[in-house]
């Protein structure tokens, strides 16, 4: 049964970052192919000042919510009405940070205001992670799912729409937060339906969260600050079609990062009710996590070396954007830096670690932002790209360390000899059809079906294995 709820919540939190990711990366190819790479450097740079206020002030509170709530689950009132309030708090400072800051910084006026309203969805978003934080303590994911989706849908549609009238950037930054405010609306009423609370906010209860929260504040806010940390530096050294360049580049990246984030938030709960269990099992919860992750992350890494071009020109359909093809495929290598990092780092969070993840961001940060100038002031988006890499090899070492001294020993060929199989035959397949000169579409679809029929063996395989296994204990 557990098993079952872990796959059935990890489906749904996977289908509404595969929603939201694909209308996101639709919305993304539609200003690129209507207004070109200079607009799309300013969405990529307003959203990311968004992206890292929004995460900086509300993102902390959803884990440490969904972990307390795990255990506390009779405390959803509190949690609901006090937190909400809290939450409201920081994210109105949180948009007056960000104001502040985007209007001392050297952009042009249009930026600016781009900017500015984009920001104004750091509120809805923020009280929305709140609701998500008990569905998912709650091990209720699929409300989240219900909520979302159909919003993603009806907003890119309506975002399509305006593009091809000849509306410009401040259009789809407004259509944003409108849609982000209704899904707010929409999480609100599902858990006022189906949770009895009491509208009193408790003023011990919000002191004790903000002292509580601080260190989730800081790791997840540095975090995302870092993550976009390249697009801030692009900015200052460089211009608004280099970041358009690199947005389009890490948009690709979005699809290993949703089954990342779903895979792992949703075993989240799960990890953090096994902190007092034994290393055995934290363990092997923590190995199969990072297996599934790499069986995906190696051969999609070897897929962008050999077609890093062509799926640039596919997608964006802009020669410009081929341009970016190097930096591409550096920055493919981060899909098996993550699939170690995500896990690692939530394991420790779930066993009262999160000091080791605050030291990993505070340290990788300062590393990464000293590279990222010198490179980036060299070699632009090469140089972003590179510097990325970096920061994630140095994350990799920290988590690896700390869970080795602290909680258990991975077993790294039990973990990576699957997926490198894997990642093997896919290369062969990937050289073959270069070689044929087959083109980018059917290479994309030939890949996929032979990649989910190796899959298909090896879970049929495992299975039968565990078939005959369980036959002999019970002839015992």
């Amino acid at each position: 049964m557990a098993e079952k709820k872990l796959v059935a919540n990890s489906l749904a939190l996977i289908s509404n970052r595969i929603v939201q990711s694909a209308t996101s990366f639709i919305v993304l190819a539609l200003i690129a192919r209507s207004l070109g790479s200079f607009a799309l450097g300013q969405y990529t740079l307003a959203f990311s000042y968004y992206f890292v206020f929004m995460t900086l002030v509300s993102s902390g509170f959803k884990t440490l919510f969904t972990r307390e709530l795990s255990q506390k689950s009779s405390e959803i009132s509190s949690y609901l009405i006090s937190g909400t309030s809290l939450q409201l708090l920081f994210s109105i400072i949180g948009y007056i940070l960000l104001f502040l800051v985007v209007h001392f910084m050297p952009y042009t006026s249009t930026t600016e205001n781009i900017c500015y309203v984009i920001g104004l969805a750091i509120i809805p978003f923020s009280l929305s992670n709140i609701v998500e934080a008990i569905f998912q303590a709650q091990e209720k994911m699929h409300w989240i799912a219900i909520c979302t989706i159909p919003v993603y849908i009806v907003r890119t549609i309506i975002i399509y729409l305006g593009l091809i009238s000849g509306y410009g950037i401040i259009l789809t930054s407004g259509i944003f937060v409108i849609s982000e405010s209704i899904i707010f609306l929409f999480e609100w009423y599902l858990i006022q339906k189906f949770n009895q609370f009491r509208w009193t906010i408790d003023k011990g209860f919000i002191q004790k969260t903000i002292k509580l929260a601080r260190t989730f504040l800081a790791i997840d806010g540095i975090s995302v600050f870092r993550e976009r940390m390249e697009i801030f530096i692009i900015s200052l050294f460089s211009n608004e079609s280099t970041i358009g360049l690199y947005g389009s580049v890490m948009q690709l990246m979005q699809p290993f990062s949703i089954v990342s984030d779903s895979i792992v938030l949703a075993a989240f709960p799960k990890m953090s009710k096994m902190s007092s269990s034994s290393s055995k099992s934290k363990k092997e919860l923590a190995e199969r996590a990072i297996e599934l992750l790499l069986l995906l992350a190696i051969p999609m890494f070897f897929g962008t070396l050999f077609f890093s071009r062509h799926l640039l020109l596919f997608i964006y359909q802009d020669l410009d954007f081929a341009d970016a093809s190097i930096a591409l495929c550096i920055i493919s290598f981060g899909m098996v830096t993550r699939a170690f990092n995500k896990p690692l780092s939530y394991t420790l969070v779930a066993n009262h670690l999160e000091q080791i993840n605050l030291k990993e961001v505070l340290y990788g940060t300062a590393f990464g932002g000293l590279i990222s100038v010198i490179f980036v002031s060299q070699f632009q988006l090469e140089g972003a790209a590179v510097s990325t890499i970096f920061v994630k090899l140095f994350g990799i070492w920290v988590y690896t360390y700390a869970t080795f001294k602290r909680l258990f020993h991975l077993n790294f060929w039990r973990v990576v000899k699957r997926p490198l199989l894997v990642g093997g035959l896919m290369a062969l397949l990937f050289t073959a059809l270069n070689t044929a000169k087959v083109d980018f579409f059917s290479t994309l679809t030939i890949s996929i079906l032979v990649y989910s029929l190796v899959i298909f063996l090896m879970a049929f395989q495992s299975l039968e294995l565990s078939n005959q296994l369980f036959s002999k204990l019970l002839r015992k």
